[in-house]
């Protein structure tokens, strides 16, 4: 054996025992935030809490209506989680800057959502937002998008319904939750890229972006799960287990993006294009740049709306009372024609109503982290440390009976009424699209999406679950947004215009 050999057997030998002492001094060194024997942390790291718990922002939820100030801590991720809205107003406009998104929660998302809008703070954050807001706030954009939500459910959604409608039980059972996903990634590709990748046809198999966003998406929140990060961060050194599986994913999503960005050259994104991606490459021409305002897009308009269409229709489904409120509704306004403007929208009261309880007890963003700059004191007299991961909770904060009243757990369109009108909530005590500074531009496309797929729906057919469980609490995977595990299998049946859905 030579000296090369040797050496390189040697090398390959010591990494193993040089990793162990990586890992023996930094859990030495950072043992006070990297274990802790209190209950909670206990509770969190052994997973006591499936025990008792569907979901582990079930049991984060439990513990916060425990606390008197609505703010626990879990020291073994050094996180302060907070269902207070006094703190959510505090961190998200008071002291805006000093609760960026920080650079340990970009680290951890970095490699799937790279310089996007959404992980970054700062001059980038700005450019982007700004960029964003220019397009949006236009009525013709408005317009644009209700046109393209429209073909997508008259042309697509309707005839694929209409497809399984009133067939045998197990030849007529739909994924709602997985047309969801196709019919709105179909939407954001047409609105924001101006191309149409027909996820909608189900004779086509799911498209590998699509499938790859997924599977980046979930193991991304995966790490943000873990006590250390130096757990995926020797994973994806050593390229082992799921930390291969999210290269994979990632590299599978830059290829595709960067042919979204050839396939926009070709057509063109003068100003004549409509479409988000025109504009900013009208600016921006740094592809790696453009491939992570392509996945934010995508993370903002696909799989948020997906979720909540998801959990409306679960819940219409153990509510059809709403469903029919929902349709007498339309029928008193709008009577028999289809909905032809944004305008109309804005007439259905109840709709809207329903709409927004549905995200008050199933928000698609279920919480969203912070990074404290410098320290500070909230205003519940929590004290919270420079460098300290600080969350706020919308799922949690739906629960709570201060803050929604002893009926919190209910489902009731109505605490959103007031004489048949509807009202608006404060913003940081229903911080579902986030608040402050950060308000998701895109709320009211999303809350279009969102409101013409229910009423189009509602208006053509009965939809029932297809195996009800009796559960009464929804089931999710692990993911940046709410993705009920198992999906949400339905049945369809087409209803005379006259009747109401009952």
């Amino acid at each position: 054996m030579d000296c090369c050999q040797t050496s390189s057997l040697c090398f390959l030998i010591l990494i193993p025992f040089a990793l162990f002492a990586l890992l023996v001094s930094y859990f030495i060194v950072t043992r006070p935030k990297s274990w802790c024997n209190c209950e909670t942390c206990q509770t969190y790291l052994t997973l006591r809490w499936c025990k008792d718990h569907v979901n582990l922002c079930d049991w984060y939820s439990h513990l916060l209506r425990n606390s008197p100030t609505r703010t626990i801590h879990i020291h073994v991720l050094g996180n302060t989680i907070t269902a207070n809205p006094d703190n959510v107003e505090y961190m998200l406009k008071t002291r805006f800057e000093n609760f960026p998104k920080g650079k340990p929660f970009s680290t951890i998302l970095g490699d799937f959502l790279g310089r996007g809008i959404f992980n970054v703070d700062g001059d980038l954050w700005r450019f982007q937002r700004k960029m964003a807001s220019l397009e949006l706030d236009r009525f013709s954009v408005r317009s644009y998008a209700f046109e393209i939500v429209n073909f997508e459910i008259e042309e697509r959604l309707i005839p694929l319904l209409l497809s399984v409608s009133g067939k045998e039980i197990t030849a007529g059972v739909l994924d709602f939750q997985d047309v969801f996903k196709r019919f709105s990634f179909d939407c954001i590709c047409k609105f924001s890229f101006g191309l149409d990748p027909m996820c909608l046809e189900l004779s086509l198999p799911l498209s590998e972006f699509a499938l790859s966003f997924d599977l980046a998406s979930k193991l991304s929140a995966e790490r943000a799960m873990k006590a250390s990060p130096l757990v995926w961060k020797i994973k994806r050194l050593l390229n082992l287990g799921s930390e291969k599986k999210l290269k994979e994913a990632i590299n599978m999503i830059d290829v595709l993006a960067q042919e979204v960005i050839n396939q926009k050259r070709k057509i063109g994104y003068s100003s004549i294009h409509k479409d988000l991606l025109s504009r900013f490459m009208r600016t921006v021409h740094d592809d790696k740049y453009l491939r992570d305002i392509i996945v934010s897009f995508l993370l903002a308009g696909r799989d948020t709306v997906a979720s909540a269409l998801s959990s409306f229709f679960w819940l219409v489904a153990n509510h059809p009372q709403v469903g029919s409120e929902i349709y007498e509704e339309a029928n008193r306004v709008i009577g028999s024609q289809e909905i032809t403007s944004f305008d109309q929208m804005r007439e259905l009261h109840y709709l809207n109503a329903a709409i927004h309880e549905s995200m008050r007890l199933y928000p698609p963003i279920q919480f969203d982290s912070k990074f404290c700059q410098e320290d500070d004191l909230l205003p519940d007299g929590t004290f919270v440390k420079s460098g300290t991961r600080v969350t706020y909770h919308p799922y949690a904060m739906g629960r709570m009976e201060d803050i929604w009243g002893p009926d919190c757990l209910e489902y009731k369109p109505e605490r959103w009424l007031r004489g048949g009108i509807f009202v608006l909530e404060n913003s940081f005590k229903y911080p579902v699209f986030q608040a402050g500074l950060r308000v998701c531009l895109g709320k009211e496309m999303a809350l279009l999406e969102l409101k013409t797929v229910a009423l189009s729906l509602l208006r053509r057919f009965k939809i029932e679950l297809a195996a009800p469980t009796g559960n009464p609490v929804l089931r999710f995977s692990p993911g940046l947004t709410a993705t009920i595990s198992g999906g949400l299998p339905v049945t369809v049946r087409e209803i005379s215009c006259k009747a109401a859905p009952i």
